[in-house]
């Protein structure tokens, strides 16, 4: 495992849904996840775990430019979910197991149950340790948040790749619902291990000059530091409702507070994905200031914190 401590003394190791991670933090989907080079880096950069970009049953080639836009606290784009499929991507995967010491997590899309299925299949034969479903994303049209917002369709998909793999499966829930908790539910009664919460908030710029959305797409999704309240109020409210239920922060992580103030909420682990963009060293930036702040607390382990807010 990555890190400088032994996993028998190290303060910040966790386990979650059968994931062993010598610090708490992951590289989420979609940021440097492209190639078994980009895992690595990141990887020596500090993180837990990694992600990779997601990927689905065959080639997709994304939006046309611009997909991505700088807004004041953070980031919108509407990249349209660009792969070269899961057979290719499978080389990625192969090669990333030989070079990294974290886990590898696949991210995994589809336009049907058995799609999701099959990618997860195969992603798992490619060696990945664990898949995260993405059934959020907020900008492509019959895959995602179609899926993600319906108990039903989630459940179906869920249930599906759960029969079909024997790692561990964790479920990226989307932040564009009206109550996260029946989508959390759904999943985990349908056999998901673990949640992720949030995908990108539903969002668009318009350039006042010319009078045209900016974004191919016209609407994408938000992320980084804008995003982290609702973020935070979404893993609240999730382990409010389901208990124990291993969830994964995501949104606006850039720093060690926000790392832990996802811990009081009832997160086990955080994603970094935006503040990646900027030093892929945060991870390490992070680790650091959590350990910090669990002595100054006089706290043995990250997990004596995970979930406090909700007993203070």
């Amino acid at each position: 495992m990555n890190g400088e401590f032994s996993l028998e003394s190290n303060p910040l190791s966790i386990s979650f849904a059968g994931l062993t991670l010598a610090n708490p933090t992951i590289l989420a989907s979609g940021i440097l996840g492209y190639s078994a080079e980009s895992l690595n880096r990141v990887a020596k950069g500090g993180a837990g775990a990694v992600v990779t970009k997601s990927v689905g049953i065959a080639p997709r080639a994304g939006y046309s430019n611009p997909t991505v836009v700088q807004a004041e606290s953070g980031l919108i784009n509407a990249m349209g979910l660009p792969n070269p499929g899961i057979e290719v991507y499978s080389e990625e995967i192969r090669f990333s197991k030989t070079v990294l010491r974290v886990p590898v997590i696949a991210s995994v899309f589809g336009y049907s149950a058995e799609e999701y299925a099959v990618v997860a299949k195969r992603a798992v034969e490619a060696g990945a340790d664990a898949v995260e479903l993405n059934v959020s994303c907020p900008h492509v049209k019959q895959t995602g948040a179609e899926i993600g917002q319906s108990p039903k369709f989630l459940s179906e998909v869920v249930q599906t790749v759960k029969a079909a793999i024997s790692k561990p499966l964790i479920v990226k829930l989307s932040p564009n619902v009206a109550d996260i908790t029946v989508l959390a539910r759904a999943a985990v009664e349908a056999g998901a291990d673990a949640l992720t919460a949030v995908n990108t908030l539903k969002a668009m710029a318009i350039d006042a000059e010319t009078m045209r959305p900016i974004l191919s797409n016209v609407r994408g999704g938000l992320s980084g530091a804008a995003v982290k309240p609702v973020a935070l109020r979404c893993v609240y409210d999730i382990h409010e409702a389901l208990g124990d239920v291993p969830v994964v922060g995501c949104g606006g992580v850039a720093n060690w507070r926000d790392a832990v103030e996802f811990f009081l909420a009832g997160a086990s682990a955080v994603q970094i994905g935006t503040a990646v963009a900027e030093n892929t060293e945060v991870f390490q930036a992070v680790t650091k200031g959590v350990e910090t702040y669990l002595r100054r607390k006089h706290y043995g382990s990250v997990k004596e914190i995970v979930g406090l807010a909700h007993r203070k």
